[in-house]
């Protein structure tokens, strides 16, 4: 029944190009305005161009400012784009939180519309509402506030209880850095190496950040400008965010055999609230020490969570996790999505960083579980961790935690490694924070 829908969706598409094209079939190529308005003026005279007023005059100018004027193939490609992920989203139920917004989003940035008159409806044109907007991403607006309403909700006992899980977080991060070395390799200058690596963390908002720092095609390198990669890099990033159930499982199986799958670990702590008070204080110095240019995002995240563990500010927590964050998330998914204009994303490039991104995810996930069976070598029996929870090491929150938590539960129904998992889940994080600002203080 979906896929009858979808080739009904597909086919009223051609059917829009078709009529486009004979449109376009139809219109006269030889006599242009500038012919008509010369003709005009010798018959007439006042000087008024009648045949300007004319309705046939009047139809053909309509015509040339609508979208079946304007589209190009690209426009539909990108259009059946944005179909894919809200169907994605709504069918499978893939980040709909997420893949929703910038699902319509991408339909709103490829609505054809004659470029360079004077409208100011795309997203790239000075002076529109959506460029208005945009400017929250390509200023790095919109994901200090993310990280705020995420550390809002975020609960770090899993990983005060058992802080060598942190090692888990902080190895996965081996993908951001791996594929910032490929992408030089491919041409790409260090800049935007370094905004297309940070993929591999698999938070959309770092990758917003980073990008709109060093990829934003303002920046000077060498005396050349850096390409604007905003756009490819953060769909990439989302995209494969929301595929984490299907990325993540067949690289978990393939690095581990069926008795480390089973292994079960102690249950966490119970952890005071003085140590939870501690944490986002002490994570917030200590990062901010480490990697003064996460401070816009780690800043926010400890920030947020202080709100949510003082007990003193129930009602700035509640804003920050739920009517801060919902807000943020639309804007941002909306703008995202139409920065996917075609005449600006349907490049060489944009293939490349996909293919960049899914590399830089999969030595990640890869990166956690190896990590995780070497520190198996050096613990005790009783202590040991299941490699499945370093898939978790990645920053999608709390996604690949559910991930792992499900493929044990498919090894052993009584092995719940849900909270085990949040802990190298929320350390991928702050780990991929760190990794941006580390690469944003040697790269701007």
């Amino acid at each position: 029944m979906a896929l009858r829908k979808l080739f009904t969706v597909i086919a009223a598409i051609a059917i829009i190009v078709g009529v486009s094209s004979s449109f376009k079939m139809y219109e006269s190529p030889n006599v242009s305005t500038d012919q008509t308005v010369e003709q005009s003026s010798t018959t007439v005279d006042m000087g008024v161009d009648e045949a300007e007023y004319s309705g046939l005059a009047g139809l053909k100018k309509f015509y040339s400012y609508s979208g079946f004027a304007n589209a190009t193939a690209g426009h539909f490609i990108m259009i059946l784009v944005g179909l894919l992920f809200i169907f994605l989203a709504i069918r499978y139920d893939y980040e709909p939180l997420l893949l929703i917004p910038i699902g319509v989003g991408i339909l709103i940035g490829n609505v054809p519309f004659m470029e360079g008159a004077g409208l100011k409806l795309g997203i790239y044109e000075d002076g529109s509402v959506m460029n208005y907007l945009y400017k929250g991403v390509t200023l790095g607006i919109y994901p200090p506030l993310i990280f705020l309403g995420i550390g809002a909700m975020t609960d770090f006992s899993s990983l005060i209880s058992n802080p060598k899980l942190m090692l888990l977080g902080a190895a996965a991060q081996i993908g951001i850095f791996l594929t910032f070395l490929g992408a030089i390799l491919l041409g790409f200058n260090p800049p935007e190496a370094g905004a297309i690596g940070i993929i591999g963390g698999a938070d959309g908002p770092t990758a917003i950040f980073l990008s709109s720092k060093l990829a934003n095609g303002v920046n000077l390198y060498n005396g050349e400008t850096v390409l604007n990669l905003i756009g490819p890099i953060a769909i990439a990033a989302y995209s494969y965010m929301a595929l984490v159930p299907v990325i993540q499982p067949p690289i978990m199986r393939l690095l581990t055999n069926d008795k480390e799958r089973v292994i079960k670990m102690k249950p966490p702590r119970v952890v005071p609230k003085l140590e939870k008070i501690l944490f986002p204080i002490i994570g917030l110095l200590l990062t901010g020490f480490i990697s003064p240019s996460s401070l816009p995002l780690l800043g926010m995240l400890f920030f947020g969570n202080l709100l949510k563990e003082s007990g003193y500010t129930k009602r700035l927590a509640e804003t920050a996790r739920n009517p801060l964050i919902d807000t943020v998330t639309i804007l941002l998914g909306i703008t995202v999505g139409a920065s996917t204009q075609a005449t600006v994303f349907l490049k060489d490039t944009s293939l490349m960083i996909f293919g960049l991104g899914a590399a830089s995810f999969v030595i990640a996930t890869a990166g956690g579980v190896l990590f995780a069976k070497i520190m198996n070598l050096f613990l005790k029996e009783g202590n040991k961790i299941n490699p499945l929870v370093g898939a978790a090491g990645v920053s999608a929150v709390p996604d690949s935690a559910r991930v792992v938590h499900n493929e044990g539960l498919k090894y052993d129904p009584t092995n719940y490694l849900l909270m085990h998992a949040m802990a190298p889940n929320v350390s991928g994080v702050i780990g991929s924070a760190v990794a941006a600002g580390i690469l944003l203080s040697f790269l701007a």
